[in-house]
């Protein structure tokens, strides 16, 4: 995982603004200077590649995960044509270092972004990219063919943002940071997407596009193949030349994943014991499963308390890293960043974590009152295509905040293409049908049942397995949630807060707490330029949902089981 940043003119020549003056005197002081405000991203190497003669240049921040020797970037190819800086993860970059040795004798990749310069020159400007699985943004660059291709992962677990400024340059880099005070214009970099920059032109095309967008899957679920598919993503998440573990908040998604992931890496060492950790209040509802878990996984695990103060002291921070005024994000994050930074102390790279599965499967406890399949399943899409906005943005750069690598195996794109063209109806069983028999006992209403009955074996406690959806900001301690609104209102008045619509009048704060967030959004990102790149997380009120994102504000939120 890493930090990039690129710009490029589309006249082949770079000119640094006037906005700069005589503070900047190069290309390369200020690409460098911009590209430090996400060094975080990349504490372990920072690396340019200038090509003054194409209007172009590269800089990467890195963090060494995976062949930590040889894969500091930009990358180039062996001729040196091509130029490559990538920020993600290649996770069948071992099947394709394979392929390419095959047709064209050894070949040792010299990281897993090495593969991508390998696939382009073998299939060319759009096809290579349906080589390609993992998570990830990059940029490439063909000195050839004076090309530039810039794209991202299908759902967008890595972020990515394209600005342009007053000179007509380019810019693209992993976090909006890099772009304020140069870029006027600044926008998401669209998931799924391959940007092109050839002879002066843009062009910018899909190349995922599944078809669970536009259709409602009618296959019915198997839960053996489900199950297998999850295992086969977990196995291929584990690609790590540095120490890592697996966040445990004792819920059923990233319970499943430390379980599995345990599973499979003492098919080496029987002995293993996977490093595991949770955060919350003290007394936190999450800790009592969180710590269930690790007895049943036998992983190695860490408690982390936190307090009211910590967080409150964080908001400020954690709306710098997460780029966010979101309320739900920046709720979630606070305690995640303080969770990354005690983790990364104890010297990992890299973490484990659930993210994705209740986009998926429908995990949200707003989906309880979805009113047939077919919106279930619109709702589904909406939330997994909207990922990049929320979840992901949060994990990653709530993580990233401290050089921790975050990885989501509920989004591999082959779990995910498989788990989405589950027919709705099979989805919504376990909220719609009033009881459902598991190992013998009733489970009353609840949500990803599928998910859960896929792994109704020896892989949880039936305690964890079936338990009711917890949102993470709640999981960590219900005064959290309660605190943080009261303290955020306490700091706008009323006055101030009845000119909302007219201090901002792009996504105009509804509430004193979202209010506050926004305020400090504007005071580290001054300017409407970066406020429309934030969208906000909201239950499906038509539904007849609370609008406050706290899962605890919904009406499943009461016992899931009745019959304990």
């Amino acid at each position: 995982m890493c930090g990039i940043l690129v710009v490029m003119s589309p006249t082949g020549e770079i000119k640094i603004s006037p906005k700069f003056g005589k503070r900047i005197r190069s290309i390369r002081e200020m690409a460098y200077k911009q590209s430090k405000k996400q060094r975080h991203r990349g504490p372990d190497h920072t690396g340019v590649v200038e090509l003054p003669d194409d209007g172009i240049i590269f800089v990467q921040e890195r963090l060494a995960v995976l062949l930590p020797e040889t894969g500091d970037q930009p990358l180039k190819s062996k001729d040196e044509s091509i130029v490559l800086a990538a920020n993600g993860e290649i996770y069948n970059y071992l099947e394709l270092s394979a392929e390419i040795a095959k047709q064209k004798g050894k070949y040792v990749p010299r990281s897993d972004c090495d593969v991508i310069i390998a696939m382009y020159e073998e299939f060319g400007s759009e096809e290579f990219m349906h080589h390609i699985s993992g998570m990830f943004s990059f940029a490439l660059y063909d000195k050839n063919a004076k090309r530039l291709l810039v794209s991202r992962d299908p759902i967008g677990i890595i972020p990515l943002y394209m600005g342009v400024d007053d000179m007509g340059n380019l810019w693209f880099s992993s976090e909006v940071k890099c772009l304020v005070d140069v870029c006027d214009t600044v926008k998401d970099f669209e998931p799924g997407t391959l940007l092109t920059v050839e002879n002066g032109n843009v062009t910018q095309t899909k190349y995922y596009q599944p078809t669970w967008i536009s259709e409602i899957p009618t296959r019915k679920a198997d839960l053996t193949l489900l199950r297998q598919q999850l295992i086969n993503a977990v196995r291929s998440h584990l690609q790590s030349d540095a120490p890592f573990g697996s966040l445990l908040s004792g819920g059923v998604d990233s319970s499943l994943i430390a379980s599995i992931a345990t599973q499979i890496l003492r098919e080496r060492d029987p002995n293993y014991r996977l490093k595991t950790y949770s955060i919350g209040l003290e007394n936190a509802p999450d800790f009592k499963y969180s710590n269930m878990v690790a007895d049943y996984i036998g992983s190695d695990h860490r408690e982390i308390i936190f307090k009211i103060e910590d967080g409150l002291d964080c908001i400020r921070d954690t709306i710098y890293h997460t780029e966010s005024y979101d309320i739900t994000t920046v709720r979630c994050s606070i305690p995640m960043i303080l969770m990354a930074r005690l983790i990364k102390s104890e010297g990992l790279k890299m973490i484990l974590s659930g993210e994705g599965a209740d986009e998926i499967f429908g995990g949200y406890l707003y989906f309880h009152q979805a009113p047939n399949a077919q919106e279930f399943h619109h709702e589904l899409v909406k939330r997994v295509l909207q990922l990049h906005k929320f979840d992901c943005l949060r994990a990653n750069k709530a993580t990233m905040s401290y050089g921790l690598e975050l990885r989501v195996p509920f989004l591999d794109t082959d779990f995910l293409n498989h788990s989405m063209s589950i027919r709705p109806e099979d989805k919504m069983a376990g909220i719609k049908n009033q009881f459902a028999q598991e190992n013998g006992r009733r489970v009353a209403r609840i949500e990803k049942h599928i998910l859960r009955a896929a792994f109704a074996d020896d892989y949880l406690p039936d305690a964890v397995l079936w338990r009711q959806k917890e949102q993470f900001s709640d999981g960590v301690g219900y005064s959290w949630i309660d605190s943080i609104r009261s303290f955020a209102e306490s700091q706008i008045d009323d006055a101030e807060f009845a000119k909302a619509n007219e201090i901002y009048p792009i996504n105009t704060p509804a509430t004193k707490e979202a209010f506050y967030y926004r305020a400090l959004f504007e005071e580290i990102f001054p300017g409407d330029t970066f406020a429309d790149t934030v969208t906000k997380w909201v239950p499906r009120i038509d539904w007849g949902c609370n609008q406050d994102p706290s899962g605890r504000a919904q009406t499943a939120h009461t016992a899931a089981y009745k019959d304990k």
